[in-house]
């Protein structure tokens, strides 16, 4: 028999991140496909983070613990996933452990079951550290993850020490690579496998990358032949591009090597003409197949950050400065030790390339995020730092506060918020501005928007339509394989 390879849709969270923004999607928009996407087969729907989270308040006025608990109930089969990269929830101010305990147990109660852990410095003891809180949480699934880079520090050798240290975690399900850049490669793929295959220990290896140079396919392939058990896809337009490989050319290429899925191909297909539709109707971009691009490898700036980045100086009027916030960026990063691009890190780092490049003068203006991760607020660099930029950075006015700045806690919350709102809109006032939460309380007494695309009617949703328009039949079976559906007139 061939090996069974499992599918972890990345659609609408990955996929509506990396070429939409996180903001392409409502509720209602996936709403209207979740019973769909349910019959598909996945293994889990990488379906949302605190980021996103945010994201619904900010753009949408949607409650994003709703949206949780809708899509849940909608998908029973399929458990959904959430992404979390360290002690922070939507706020980049560190949460202590009491209101990251508080955090992961309001999402598991509201229906998220899978959580996909990574850390900015792959720091195996924070790694293991969120891994017991989540399980702690009541998670069922917990799936730790070494965020993949290139640099001098960043070897293969390197990869192999830290997916080692994590083999006796005890609150470990699962063990990914994951590759926000799409940096790797055919033979970077093969040469890891084993060491993560060994580390977790007869425990389930995934792999996750990107689009961003074309090589994500050719990874998925090898990766799987090398010993990887499921790869991370996206559906219709909101795959490809900067987002993950396509469901179903992932399908074709890994049946042409003799594996095979457990995926409902007709469902899969209404999923993506539901997802190509938002975009027709929306005006979103489709992810398109992209070219080996070598430059990459210098910025290595992941898929999202390089559609946010492309849209924050668009958004600026100064859209022809693309190119040299790129090029500014690989001295951003090795200035700042070389940290891996991943969130929140890669934000100040884009972030900081791109006011350099419009300031004209480097190291100008620096985002208080910035000047805390100078101070080691987000752990120990891979290398050390500049020491003339660190000086430049931290003899700027209000360091002295930043340095003794608190991480966010429950400490007095219910004081200042008051006692008759839940526990989730507490956990929001705590971490976003006020006036975003409000606005999001004020729109609840609206009608839920009008999805914007809504998936065709089923087959056996259009039979039992019809037969309930024709009163000579009072009863009616349907039968195929062990599926057996009985309708009788009321």
């Amino acid at each position: 028999m061939s090996r069974v390879i499992e599918f972890v849709d990345t659609t609408t969270r990955d996929g509506n991140q990396s070429l939409w923004s996180a903001t392409g999607l409502t509720t209602q928009d996936i709403l209207a496909i979740a019973p769909t996407m349910d019959r598909v087969g996945y293994h889990a729907l990488d379906f949302t983070s605190s980021t996103h989270m945010a994201v619904a308040v900010r753009f949408h006025q949607e409650d994003p613990w709703e949206k949780i608990r809708l899509i849940s109930a909608a998908m029973p089969n399929t458990p959904l996933n959430f992404i979390t990269t360290g002690m922070r929830f939507i706020s980049w101010v560190p949460c202590d452990e009491g209101l990251m305990d508080f955090s992961f147990r309001l999402v598991v109660r509201n229906g998220l079951r899978r959580f996909q852990i990574a850390d900015p410095s792959n720091s195996p003891e924070n790694l293991r550290r969120l891994a017991t809180m989540a399980k702690r949480a009541g998670v069922e699934e917990v799936v730790i993850g070494l965020t993949y880079s290139i640099s001098d520090v960043h070897t293969h050798r390197y990869y192999a020490a830290r997916a080692a240290a994590l083999a006796d975690c005890p609150d470990m399900d699962r063990l990914y690579l994951k590759d926000p850049g799409g940096l790797l490669t055919p033979d970077a793929v093969r040469e890891l496998a084993p060491h993560f295959i060994a580390a977790a220990g007869g425990r389930t290896v995934e792999v996750h990358s990107h689009c961003t140079i074309g090589l994500a396919p050719l990874v998925y392939v090898e990766g799987v032949k090398a010993g990887f058990e499921v790869v991370h896809t996206a559906s219709g337009p909101l795959s490809r591009g900067t987002s993950q490989p396509e469901v179903f050319s992932t399908v074709a290429n890994l049946e042409a090597y003799g594996y095979s899925h457990p995926l409902d191909l007709e469902a899969q297909a209404a999923v993506s003409e539901h997802f190509a539709q938002i975009a027709a109707v929306k005006g979103l971009p489709a992810g398109e197949p992209q070219e080996f691009d070598a430059v990459y490898y210098t910025h290595q700036l992941p898929g999202g950050m390089v559609t946010t980045t492309r849209r924050m100086l668009e958004e600026l009027r100064r859209p022809e400065l693309f190119g040299a916030v790129l090029e500014e960026v690989t001295r951003v990063r090795a200035e700042m030790g070389y940290p891996i691009l991943v969130t929140p890190v890669s934000q100040f780092v884009a972030s900081q390339a791109a006011r350099n490049i419009i300031d004209g003068r480097r190291w100008a203006n620096v985002s208080d995020e910035t000047v805390r991760y100078f101070l080691g607020h987000y752990g120990d660099t891979p290398a050390p730092v500049d020491p003339e930029i660190a000086e430049q950075v931290l003899s700027r006015p209000g360091v002295a506060k930043l340095r003794e700045l608190r991480p966010i806690s429950l400490e007095g919350a219910r004081e200042r918020f008051g006692s008759r709102i839940s526990d989730e809109e507490l956990l929001l006032r705590l971490t976003m501005p006020a006036e975003q939460v409000d606005a999001m309380v004020a729109a609840r007494l609206k009608p839920a928007p009008v999805p914007a695309a809504r998936p065709g009617r089923s087959a056996v949703v259009s039979l039992l339509r019809e037969l309930e328009r024709r009163p000579a039949i009072s009863a009616f079976t349907l039968r195929k394989g062990d599926d057996t559906v009985v309708w009788r007139r009321g």
